[in-house]
């Protein structure tokens, strides 16, 4: 039975700068830095996934000590496509992160000296939230909510 939620991982081509931004920008605490694992555990695991030789360069950041965290990865011998820029949010598959801000005005400012290309311009108010969509750096797509009862999850603010 599964019983939580555990990470979402991020794709990035330098996993060290993309922790760092995380980090000093976002804000999140690096709850484990950046560690290379290679050899025949990580074959086993994904083998079939990644070419060979499987090298997987992964952080975990998040907000608190919880299993709700994001996962950093690089595959060091197996670049990606850079393709992010390409896809839109109503592409299948994964298309966003959501983060909770106090005050997203402020925190907009913030990201937008700091390399974040904002896809909106401004920000919306929905469903008892205030939003406002980005890009970071390392192309990941986040969305940035602001709750009108702090109190309260933000999938109940309506």
């Amino acid at each position: 039975m599964i019983t939580g939620l555990a990470h979402t991982a991020v794709c990035v081509a330098d996993c060290d700068a993309a922790v760092a931004w995380y980090h000093d920008v976002l804000g999140m605490t690096v709850l484990s830095p950046p560690y290379r694992m290679e050899g025949d555990a990580i074959e086993r695991d994904m083998g079939v996934l990644v070419p060979s030789p499987v090298v997987v360069k992964a952080a975990i950041v998040g907000f608190d000590d919880t299993d709700r965290v994001l996962e950093i990865i690089e595959y060091p011998n197996a670049r990606g496509l850079d393709t992010r820029g390409e896809l839109s949010v109503f592409d299948h598959g994964l298309t966003h992160v959501g983060l909770v801000c106090d005050d997203i005005d402020a925190t907009r400012a913030h990201l937008e000296a700091n390399d974040a290309t904002f896809l909106v311009d401004g920000v919306a108010d929905v469903a008892g939230l205030r939003t406002t969509w980005l890009r970071d750096p390392f192309g990941i797509v986040l969305i940035l909510l602001e709750k009108r009862d702090p109190e309260r999850p933000y999938y109940r603010q309506y």
